[in-house]
């Protein structure tokens, strides 16, 4: 199976699993309701995000629709840099990596280009308050539309907060305040961005030095087959 295969199933099979989590969570939940999986330390709990990864938000109503065209371009980015790398033969490891950002970069894509368009609740950016406002009740999927095109939030629904505890009030700061940890909500599409950077960062010096090798010998070839037609 070559690389352009593998990247093309990974990316797919993402894209799959996390839309149609949030399909799911979004037809099925109201917007902040909770199912608890595990006791208190694994969540699906549903919300919508108007910003970045894992819930960081960006004020104001020009934020939501320049970051859909920074995502879009650099997802181009990312799939002109791949297959520049497969057609010098990088490491099939580097591949899966990027395979698994690009991914997560689409999925969260989609949300923010075509959700406004397909569902018939959503969160919107009220001008006057300034702020994003959530919704009552259970969205369809209707092909309504609660937003303009670009303008649609990105759904978010795994929730891990492992630790949910009080700090003591002896402790050198934040005494008596709640600390919780792992705080933000997130989805698929987040994480396979983060797992893609996670590796590539363990694994860098490995994939980018094969990846140099690999592009050495190919140039030698090259060199080797030029001077063989000269002679």
């Amino acid at each position: 199976m070559s690389n352009t295969t593998k990247s093309i199933l990974i990316v797919s099979l993402i894209l799959i699993i996390d839309q149609l989590s949030k399909i799911i969570v979004k037809t099925n939940m109201f917007y902040g309701q909770s199912i608890h999986v595990f006791g208190n330390w694994f969540l699906i709990r549903f919300i919508e995000n108007p910003g970045m990864a894992f819930g960081i938000d960006i004020p104001g109503k020009i934020g939501k629709p320049a970051l859909t065209v920074f995502r879009i371009i650099a997802s181009i980015a990312i799939i002109w840099y791949m297959r520049e790398l497969i057609r010098k033969q990088a490491p099939t490891g580097l591949i899966i990596c990027l395979s698994l950002v690009l991914a997560g970069a689409v999925g969260n894509i989609i949300d923010s280009v075509f959700y406004g368009l397909l569902f018939d609740k959503g969160t919107t950016y009220n001008e006057e308050l300034r702020q994003w406002i959530s919704y009552s009740g259970v969205a369809n999927m209707n092909f309504s539309g609660y937003a303009g095109l670009f303008r649609g939030c990105v759904v978010d629904l795994l929730y891990f907060p492992v630790i949910d505890a009080r700090i003591p009030d002896w402790f050198p700061f934040m005494k008596g305040e709640q600390f919780q940890f792992f705080r933000p909500i997130f989805n698929i599409a987040d994480s396979s961005i983060s797992i893609g950077v996670i590796l590539i960062l363990i694994f860098q010096k490995r994939y980018f030095k094969q990846a140099k090798q690999e592009d050495q010998s190919t140039g030698l070839e090259n060199e080797a087959a030029e001077e063989n037609i000269q002679a």
